[in-house]
């Protein structure tokens, strides 16, 4: 063997069997990590060093290297160029995204998961994370239909069924749930082998249909979208319902349009509730959806990814009444389960239900086995299910309702202070723990209250901007952070630009919500916003 091949041999062998010492630069980051993964965050994250474009620079080059190199080599690349540009989500002022701070204890949790490098696939690879993922199905399943501990002996470990599916996130969550319901509405009915089998034109045909539709808020999320595109409905037949004052479907106008859609020879495949609502945190009136999906008999699916976790809440479990009749639910683990990014679940409350997705394979998920692999959408999956059993077992049902709790106390409050600010303006009433809310000066939202409809739009537009702008200037600042989105509200009768809060992080404190809207209202003062502020009092003043 030439010298040179031996030598990336040896580096090979390195790389594979000996690891870093404590003193080395990946050993450091590691234990600083361990000790202290807020502090090494706070520390080590440079807000706003450079902007994306400088950052996109270090990632400019497509060659490949030739040669193995050192890992801290490798580290210190990592340390200039990701650590110290990443976003800091764990910070107690970052209040815009669904992302918080993670209990200490998944970081070990998680080297032990990649070291271990479980494959969720198939038992021969997960030999122990297999039952253990199918326990924390049930005991999410267990969490949304309160089933008695007797139900779930058959059917917990049992090869012929799950209780749901583990998947990366909620997106593929909602596809797997809508997958289900569409394969049994097609199901094998005597000569016709199922969608499954013979797809979707010959399985309308069957059913004497011209399509199927799901129906969802227009609040809804986009994976929604996505799965209407993926399963052949076509995103047309995703009908978008409006929705009421509070930002709920509006059931009437749901009912307009299954009539609508089946007098057009569409069948309706599934009914979808929100339970939380991506932009706003409300709740779809779930026991009414329940009502009219088995009225028009089809799918009843609730999308709980973010508010899920409030059933774990005694004072407001109720506010998710219903969702215990749905057919399918999705939830979040990475949301307000406080897991690490990618970890969503669905539970059906049929534990047979996912056999209409069963699939084999020769080699792997062979039948009678009892492979997780045979009834989810992906293949080969890490066991995450082992972070989302920690946060279970170590925080437990009192902690999470403790968590829930606190972000909606917290909600309420900033909601409060917003509407005693006099610059701000409250344009969604937390239900869970999140809001919206923009910067108008009390004396413009009187004017707009007076105003013709022509002279309302000209000001919300210009609001618009001020808003964009505010929440462009504070991410670049990076000291506190909110979002923003497009709302159409009941009082304006239009989309307006709003901010947008999500308060689900335990270390915001109410002085940091206060120090919020005291940078929003420094911010306002700068660059181009005073000039817009101007032609908008221009506008209040004219008659």
């Amino acid at each position: 063997m030439p010298n040179k091949a031996r030598a990336t041999l040896e580096t090979l062998y390195r790389i594979f069997t000996v690891p870093e010492a404590p003193d080395s630069t990946l050993g450091l980051i590691d234990q600083a990590i361990s000790d202290d993964v807020t502090g090494f965050l706070q520390t080590h994250i440079v807000a706003i060093e450079r902007n994306l474009e400088e950052i996109e620079a270090s990632f400019a080059s497509c060659a490949i290297p030739e040669e193995p190199t050192y890992v801290s080599e490798y580290t210190e690349f990592v340390k200039a160029n990701l650590v110290a540009q990443s976003v800091h989500t764990a910070a107690p002022g970052f209040v815009g995204h669904m992302t918080s701070a993670l209990p200490y204890f998944m970081l070990p949790l998680a080297r032990l998961m990649t070291a271990l490098n479980q494959n969720l696939v198939k038992v021969e690879t997960s030999k122990a994370f297999t039952p253990m993922e199918r326990q924390v199905l049930g005991m999410i399943h267990h969490l949304v239909y309160r089933q008695p501990d007797a139900f779930y002996p058959p059917w917990i470990h049992n090869s012929q069924s799950a209780l749901g599916a583990f998947c990366s996130g909620g997106t593929i969550a909602n596809v797997t749930a809508l997958w289900v319901a569409r394969n049994r509405l097609f199901a094998p009915d005597g000569e016709f082998r199922g969608i499954a089998q013979e797809g979707l034109g010959r399985a309308l045909r069957h059913r004497g249909c011209d399509g199927i539709a799901v129906f969802v808020s227009e609040r809804g999320h986009y994976s929604f979208g996505k799965a209407a595109d993926l399963l052949g409905l076509g995103r047309d037949h995703l009908v978008k319902v409006r929705t009421d004052e509070n930002n709920r479907i509006d059931l009437r106008a749901l009912r307009a349009e299954c009539r609508r859609l089946r007098d057009e020879n569409i069948l309706p495949l599934a009914l979808v509730g929100i339970a939380g609502t991506t932009e706003t945190g409300n709740i779809d009136p779930l026991e009414a959806l329940a009502d009219l999906a088995a009225e028009f008999g089809c799918h009843f699916h609730v999308d709980a990814a973010w508010g899920g976790p409030t059933l774990f809440s005694d004072r407001h479990r109720s506010l998710l009444a219903g969702i215990e009749r749905a057919d399918s639910v999705t939830i979040d683990a990475h949301k307000q389960l406080y897991a690490p990014m990618g970890a969503g679940m669905v539970v059906f409350k049929d534990p047979t239900a996912v056999s209409a997705i069963e699939h084999h394979a020769n080699y792997i998920l062979r039948h009678g086995s009892k492979d997780l692999g045979s009834h989810t959408l992906e293949g080969s999956r890490p066991g995450m299910a082992l972070l989302v059993h920690a946060g279970l077992s170590i925080i437990g049902r009192k902690g999470y309702e403790l968590l829930i709790d606190l972000g909606i106390e917290r909600a309420r409050t900033f909601a409060t202070m917003i509407r005693q600010h006099p610059d701000f303006e409250l344009t969604s009433e937390p239900e869970l723990n999140i809001l919206t809310y923009r910067y108008c000066p009390r004396a413009v939202q009187q004017t707009l209250t007076e105003a013709p409809t022509d002279q309302a739009a000209a000001i919300n537009a210009l609001l618009d901007q001020v808003c964009q702008l505010l929440q462009k200037y504070q991410r670049e600042a990076g000291k506190t952070f909110v979002s923003r989105t497009r709302l159409r509200t009941a009082r304006y009768g239009e989309e307006i630009t709003v901010l947008r809060s999500v308060l689900a992080n335990p270390l915001t404190t109410d002085a940091i919500l206060t120090s919020v809207l005291t940078e929003q209202c420094e911010i306002v003062q700068q660059q181009e916003i005073p000039a817009l502020l101007q032609q908008v009092e221009a506008l209040c003043n004219f008659r």
